[in-house]
């Protein structure tokens, strides 16, 4: 089941497994936090997953919604991880992975069909002045080789039924670019919140919910804070731990 360095992980609170490999991917906090924020159907409608990895917000919301959620990974290698975990996890009535672009999505994926898009999308542009990862996996997750951020904003808006949501997790310094992006493809953005990695320091996740052809009113949620001292503060450990 496992190839090369993969291990296989426990899935935080939820009683799942996930396969990793630090040459290859593990999912961070980010992934954590954005389907957590998400705002998913409960029992009926459909869930996209862009940029998925090795499937880790497809499992976690899972736990959250009895709904069908997909998934679209463009490296086969991660695509091939994610597939294996929803086969360990027996979740394949609930989960469907596809492994293609999300700029050509396979024909299976229909428009203006989904209740909810998500995606944690590469953070970094490819300009001179960013330092790319050596390593291709990772460089192409974390920065915008194979998808900018106009073309998750176009894929997820063509993706979603009149009036369905969209919830990302990016970097608070492209806060300028995501609105400008959202709203120049129909997603008017409904609700944010700036995750900080403890009092005194500055943001450094953005989450961001919008809605397709919805009306301007972004609400700012309260912030979130990740450490107190050198724990996990009491709203981040119930979110890892259910505690």
């Amino acid at each position: 089941m496992l190839k090369n360095d993969e291990r296989l992980d426990y899935l935080l609170k939820e009683n799942l497994r996930i396969i990793q490999s630090p040459s290859v991917f593990s999912f961070s906090l980010d992934a954590v936090l954005l389907a957590n924020f998400a705002s998913v159907p409960r029992a009926k409608g459909k869930v996209m997953d862009l940029c998925t990895g090795n499937g880790v917000v497809p499992l976690l919301l899972s736990s959250k919604t009895r709904t069908f959620i997909e998934g679209v990974e463009i490296q086969e290698r991660l695509y091939d991880m994610a597939r294996r975990s929803v086969e360990y996890n027996e979740l394949e009535g609930q989960i469907k992975l596809y492994h293609g672009d999300l700029k050509d999505l396979p024909k299976e994926i229909r428009k203006d069909s989904y209740d909810t898009v998500t995606c944690n999308p590469p953070y970094f542009t490819t300009s001179h002045e960013e330092v790319i990862n050596p390593n291709e996996h990772l460089a192409i997750a974390r920065h915008e080789i194979y998808c900018t951020l106009d073309d998750v904003m176009r894929t997820t808006s063509g993706l979603l039924k009149y009036g369905g949501k969209a919830a990302f997790v990016h970097r608070p310094g492209r806060l300028v670019d995501i609105i400008t992006s959202m709203r120049s493809h129909d997603l008017e953005p409904k609700r944010m919140q700036l995750v900080y990695p403890r009092v005194g320091k500055e943001a450094n996740i953005l989450l961001i919910e919008g809605i397709k052809h919805g009306k301007p009113d972004l609400k700012i949620l309260p912030p979130f804070y990740i450490f107190t001292g050198e724990d996990y503060t009491k709203e981040m450990r119930a979110l890892l731990y259910d505690e």
